[in-house]
């Protein structure tokens, strides 16, 4: 029988420096990828593992189960080969390099940019082997451990309860193979004998099939698969499977077991704060158990394959699944890179098949950024059509950039696709989504379309009673999150939406709204502590069992124009309450209570929430007689304590950005200025004073593609001023600007 030994311990050493003992998962990057800068190490490490003794007569492997990026693997001096993909499990044998003692494995790894996929990416890449590492001993007749990191046991199960086996036993002439299907107690419900071959099919059939049926019954059958000689067992692997069909309807959206089941949740990154990738079992059970508190039925799991324990617990909970490759943003054009788009493709469906919970397999993000051309939508067909032959059974999708056309040869190869869409934050304003998804339904009624991203940073230091765009606070985060699901709520025909995304994140390139390093769009923060309180909007609108949260507890000190309370729950009715007096009782509309002008006395006050269905919430604010601009955001994005400094704060007040009603301002849109001669003159003299030259700017903006000119023209000015960078643009000039735009009236 099979035996699977886990690896802790290795000697680890940077390119050119001295060996030191480390824990397996390791990563070098734990510290430097989330720190901001854009100068995490990036390059060769090298691991020495001391073996285990091997058994007479068995054979040896080593599994891998992620080293990023490329990794070429020696045992005893003795080169097994390379592997490039930083996200799948892969596999060598030892045996004909094994010692009767002494053994080791080295193993070379690099995340330094090469023809591996993913090129360039708003996160952080991090190096080392990062997952599980497992010597494995098999008896000569075994499954095939080599084909494709699998356990070469595929199951194909139909919703009728016909299910096919496809097996592939190695050194096993003479043998038979045994397939037992069991049901969730562990009864057998189906079983046959097929004569070993090297690729051996096994068709049952189970009657009256458990479906497995995503949240509300997640029920998993198991295969137990073993070679045989005789009465003796050599080897033998059980697979956790489900029964289940679904289709996506492009008016309706996603079916499952022919019921409607609308897809709402979020996207997942791997990683948590002082550990990059390397991260243990109890984490993703930790990362599951929130999603599935907040109330998501689905997972984006963003963007390359993930650990296969925390498939396994999607499986048992009931998430449906979107698993890609880290095909994103930057396209290659060598043939070495189009290879790996298809090794890498090739190990996600092999490693994912078995899984009841995977619904969906993406083949890109965002991959057209850098354009379209022929080379690339060859790349994208040819991987729709490997997984196509690969696994029939589920639906491909990807996911699109805004700027692609509606009508781009790109929205048409895979079976569903989605968008990524940033209105109200990158560009335009949140009411845009509605008009964009009801426009490309129109044009493409037979297309069904998704969303995969949407967002906003959400940074909890920084707060306003009068949230907008790109102020970072937690406030105008709630405002934009309400804002989508309201319009996803009368779109049924959207047949997924995932927040981007469920965790903050690490992507060492970032520095704005005072965080170095970090993606800030979570509806949790990096190190799972703080729920913000957008992650209760959701949970609102998602979950059955009464709930009430009063936003605001971190915007604690409330001047006397600042003093509304917000609530969001999923009860009818919220009753209001002061020190223990009642303010107010009022109805919830679209899970949301606003209390107006609530009563604080000067100092601390206790704030209850209650409602109908008996949930109860409680938070302190601080009466106070002027606005606290320790919540404010520096100009620049910068996270200096400025406001510590009186005369700073006098400076900011006295120069307050003024958005008279009429007039223009930098809060108008670009392609709304660009089209009045006296705004466009003022715009075309700042673009030239920022990029370096009147000449200079012109040509920058002018050898844009139509598509990119459009995004812009959606973007308000201020906006655009921010993503420009904070060192482009100073306080006082975004000041002189606006009081250039403040002077012209609109028609």
């Amino acid at each position: 029988m099979r035996t699977k030994t886990l690896l802790t311990q290795a000697l680890f050493a940077k390119q050119g420096e001295a060996f030191a003992s480390v824990e397996l998962p390791h990563t070098w990057n734990a510290l430097d990828g989330q720190d901001g800068g854009s100068d995490y190490w990036r390059g060769v490490g090298v691991y020495e593992i001391d073996l285990p003794n091997p058994t007479e007569g068995k054979k040896q492997y080593i599994e891998l189960k992620g080293a990023n990026h490329v990794a070429t693997v020696y045992c005893n001096g003795r080169e097994l080969g390379t592997h490039k993909g930083g996200f799948s499990t892969f596999r060598y044998e030892l045996t004909p390099a094994m010692k009767a003692e002494g053994n080791k494995v080295t193993v070379s790894v690099t995340n330094a940019k090469s023809d591996v996929y993913p090129q360039n990416a708003d996160f952080t890449f991090y190096g080392g082997l990062y997952r599980d590492v497992n010597f494995v001993e098999v008896n000569k007749a075994h499954f095939d451990l080599l084909k494709h990191g699998t356990d070469g046991v595929f199951v194909t199960p139909h919703a009728t309860g016909k299910t096919r086996v496809d097996l592939f036993p190695v050194n096993a002439c003479g043998c038979d193979v045994v397939v037992k299907l069991k049901d969730a107690e562990g009864n057998v419900v189906a079983e046959g004998k097929e004569a070993a071959t090297c690729h051996t099919v096994v068709k049952l059939t189970v009657k009256a099939p458990h479906l497995w049926n995503s949240m509300e019954d997640p029920y998993c059958y198991s295969c137990e698969a073993s070679i045989v000689n005789g009465e003796e067992v050599l080897d033998t692997v059980e697979i956790t499977y489900g029964y289940r069909g679904f289709h996506v309807d492009p008016e309706r959206g996603f079916f499952l077991n022919g019921k409607s089941y609308p897809l709402h949740g979020v996207s997942r990154h791997q990683d948590r704060l002082n550990k990059g990738w390397a991260i243990s079992k109890a984490d993703h059970e930790q990362d599951a158990a929130l999603i599935k508190e907040v109330g998501a039925n689905t997972i984006r799991l963003a963007h390359y394959q993930h650990d296969q324990y925390f498939y396994d617990i999607c499986d048992r909970e009931g998430f449906v699944l979107w698993a890609e490759i880290p095909f994103i943003s930057e396209f290659l054009t060598s043939k070495d890179a189009y290879d790996n788009t298809i090794s890498q493709m090739t190990e996600l469906v092999a490693q994912n098949y078995n899984h009841p919970s995977i619904f969906f397999w993406g083949i890109s993000n965002e991959i057209t950024i850098t354009g379209e051309s022929e080379a690339l939508y060859r790349n994208l067909t040819d991987l729709h059509a490997l997984c196509k032959k690969l696994d029939p059974s589920r639906l491909t999708t990807m996911a699109e950039v805004s700027m692609v056309p509606m009508d781009s040869e790109h929205v048409y190869i895979t079976d569903v696709l989605s968008y990524n869409h940033y209105f109200g934050w990158y560009v335009g304003e949140v009411e845009d989504n509605a008009e964009w998804f009801d426009t490309f339904h129109k044009l493409n009624p037979d297309r069904a379309l998704g969303v995969s991203e949407y967002g906003s940073e959400n940074v909890l230091m920084w707060h306003s009673a009068e949230p907008e765009n790109h102020d970072y606070t937690e406030e105008y985060a709630s405002y934009y999150h309400h804002e989508m699901l309201k319009t996803f709520a009368t779109r049924p025909y959207l047949w997924s939406t995932h927040v981007w995304n469920m965790f903050d994140f690490a992507a060492d390139a970032r520095n704005e709204g005072g965080v170095q390093g970090r993606n800030n769009k979570g509806l949790v923060t990096y190190d799972r502590e703080t729920k913000k309180d957008a992650f209760f909007i959701y949970k609102a609108y998602w979950t059955t069992e009464p709930m009430v949260h009063v936003a605001g507890r971190r915007f604690a000190d409330r001047a006397p124009e600042e003093r509304n309370v917000t609530v969001y729950t999923n009860c009818p009715k919220v009753t209001l309450f002061v020190n223990g007096t009642e303010v107010e009782t009022k109805e919830a509309v679209d899970h949301a209570v606003v209390f107006e002008n609530v009563p604080l006395n000067d100092g601390a006050n206790e704030v209850t929430a209650k409602t109908c269905c008996g949930a109860v919430d409680t938070i302190t604010l601080n009466g106070v007689a002027e606005h606290n601009y320790a919540y404010d955001l520096p100009e620049g994005n910068e996270g200096a304590n400025w406001f510590d400094d009186p005369a700073a704060v006098a400076a900011r007040k006295a120069k307050k950005l003024n958005y008279p009603k009429g007039y223009y301002s930098i809060k108008d849109k670009v392609g709304v200025l660009a089209s009045n001669p006296q705004t466009a003159a003022i715009l075309q003299e700042m673009m030239a004073a920022v990029m370096g030259g009147a000449q200079e700017g012109m040509v920058s903006m002018s050898s844009m593609g139509e598509e990119m000119q459009q995004f812009m023209n959606m973007m308000t000015l201020s906006n655009l001023l921010k993503m420009m960078g904070g060192d482009k643009v100073s306080a006082d000039a975004k000041y002189e600007l606006n009081e250039k735009l403040n002077k012209i009236a609109k028609e």
